[in-house]
């Protein structure tokens, strides 16, 4: 009732008193704040600030002074505040090692890439990443691979694994990947039709991808390559933060555009605290069937120009190819169809992780 007498009837001069003791009553309790107010000939002294303006009255906005254990406690303060925000990284349940590949930009090769990587891996563990080998033999041991396609809106996994049909269930409610090459595959290509369009917001995809980490019961596999989708966005933070990552391969052609984009995700993911393993150059170089003459159609070695920028290394050197493009589109990886050709070579021996 008081203050509807003192905002309904009373004149503006009591309205003005009103709101002054409402404002000496915040100030009283935030304590810490140096304050001037004034309104008409009215002040609430204090120290230093800057009048601004208000209709007939003036306010006063002051600076907020921290001394140094104040700065300190407000410091950590920001720092569990934040921290609060983050997903608690969790391994994938029987994945011992998670390797992302990922590019800043489309049509690079990066489906490609992860399909033959995962096929290499499995094929004779030829890459360096493992510590497990065959100290009689010197070769290495066949490994369990998964291979996980995150790239919700345009997965490349189903039709280059020659892959179709829905996931079963298991017993506990789990999704069980399909299986061909020797390789256990997940994909939002096969949740979904073929040539059905995902026009979802954010959060669905955040949805999705949850569903694509948590509910797949992948038994237990030694790698577990997992097919990222363009840029730097969502969906690349979230598979950061929610997994531990052992490392990320980055792919890009040599040209210039590409390259910009690359180097964007190799810096993602440096922020996001996941080792950058390396750069793949896709597509370096064409050389003619009938003639043999080489062409650099996208540039000569802009990923190895870029690598020695950021400190990396090359991990592989792709060129254009036919037959690599032709193995992809009819479903049967280069890697399966062709293990002895040159191209393989390039699979199998420069991807070494160190």
């Amino acid at each position: 009732m008081e203050a509807e007498r003192c905002y309904g009837t009373s004149s503006p001069r009591a309205r003005r008193d009103g709101f002054r003791i409402g404002l000496q009553a915040v100030f009283r309790a935030m304590g810490v704040w140096r304050r001037l107010l004034v309104f008409g000939g009215v002040s609430l002294r204090g120290c230093g600030g800057v009048r601004v303006p208000l209709g007939g009255s003036r306010l006063v906005i002051c600076r907020r002074q921290f001394s140094g254990a104040e700065s300190e406690t407000l410091k950590q303060r920001r720092s569990q505040i934040m921290s609060r925000g983050l997903p608690k990284q969790k391994p994938i349940e029987g994945v011992k090692q998670v390797i992302v590949v990922a590019s800043g930009k489309g049509g690079v090769g990066k489906s490609t890439t992860a399909v033959n990587l995962a096929l290499a891996l499995a094929a004779n563990d030829s890459c360096k990443f493992s510590e497990q080998r065959s100290t009689e033999t010197g070769e290495g041991k066949s490994k369990a691979v998964g291979l996980l396609d995150v790239d919700v809106y345009g997965p490349s996994i189903p039709k280059m694994m020659n892959l179709k049909g829905n996931p079963e269930l298991s017993q506990s409610n789990l999704m069980r990947p399909l299986l061909n090459y020797g390789i256990a595959c997940m994909s939002m290509g096969f949740l979904v039709e073929e040539t059905a369009p995902l026009v979802w917001r954010g959060l669905m995809v955040m949805s999705a991808i949850e569903k694509l980490l948590r509910q797949v019961d992948w038994g237990q596999l030694d790698y577990l390559v997992v097919d990222m989708p363009p840029g730097t966005g969502d969906v690349q933070l979230s598979v950061s933060q929610n997994i531990p990552i052992s490392g990320a391969v980055i792919v890009s052609t040599p040209q210039d555009i590409a390259l910009m984009d690359a180097h964007k995700g190799a810096e993602m993911f440096r922020k996001v605290h996941v080792p950058v393993l390396g750069l793949v150059q896709n597509m370096s170089v064409f050389q003619c069937p009938k003639c043999k003459h080489k062409t650099h159609i996208f540039g000569a070695d802009g990923a190895r120009r870029l690598a020695r920028t950021l400190d990396l290394d090359i991990l592989g050197d792709i060129p254009l190819h036919l037959n690599i493009r032709e193995a992809s589109d009819t479903g049967q990886p280069i890697v399966f169809s062709q293990p002895e050709s040159d191209e393989i070579l390039l699979w199998c021996q420069d991807f070494e992780f160190q």
